[in-house]
């Protein structure tokens, strides 16, 4: 592995990583709502489906389901539609105003619900995967193997994790200020507005 190369990528990664995109969106709606264990939970989701898509990417079946346009196309379109699900359900939670006193640290169900959402909502967003294929190469010399690819792609999938936890401790030092109404209504329109265009601009665009 090139050190030089790496070192770019790594720096590439970290302005990718630090753009506001679906999983800042997704893991900032799970934290606010349940907590910092459902945020922790939905921040390894993530970094979870950046593996599998990196993984993919490095045995050849990422190429093949890019371009197998059916394939790629209804993967495209359940990312899209997930994310607008997940937006209207916040903006809707934002509309009622309506947040019950209960326990929202910790718990099975809380890290099933939150790994899911950000596992779910990364692995059907197509740009990941495409990140993975049209950049990664441009970083390896044409003699690297699978080892050295995956490699980079573990360190993309790390880093976006690491972020994502920062995120989440940041959140829950704010939890106080986070948890009144009036602020909270506003932080489920901000996020199910987010993720509603996010959503739209996934099924718009063409790939």
């Amino acid at each position: 592995m090139d050190g030089a190369a790496y070192g770019t990528f790594i720096a590439l990664a970290v302005v990718v990583v630090l753009i506001p995109g679906p999983d800042f969106a997704v893991v900032t709606g799970n934290t606010v709502s349940g907590g910092r264990a459902r945020g922790l939970w939905c921040a390894a989701g993530v970094a979870t489906s950046n593996a599998v898509q990196g993984t993919a990417a490095v045995i050849g079946l990422g190429a093949l389901i890019v371009s197998a346009q059916p394939v790629f196309q209804t993967i495209k379109w359940a990312g899209a539609a997930y994310l607008v699900y997940l937006g209207v359900r916040a903006l809707r939670s934002a509309w009622r105003g309506q947040y019950p006193m209960e326990a929202t640290e910790g718990g099975k169900g809380a890290a099933i619900r939150g790994w899911r959402q950000g596992f779910l909502s990364n692995i059907t967003n197509p740009k990941v995967l495409v990140f993975y294929l049209a950049v990664l190469p441009q970083f390896l010399a044409p003699q690297a193997g699978a080892v050295s690819m995956l490699g980079y792609a573990l360190s993309h999938a790390l880093l976006s994790l690491t972020y994502l936890m920062l995120l989440t401790a940041g959140l829950h030092r704010a939890r106080r200020v986070l948890s009144r109404r009036r602020v909270r209504r506003t932080l489920d329109g901000l996020t199910g507005t987010a993720m509603v265009a996010f959503g739209a601009r996934i099924a718009v665009e063409r790939g």
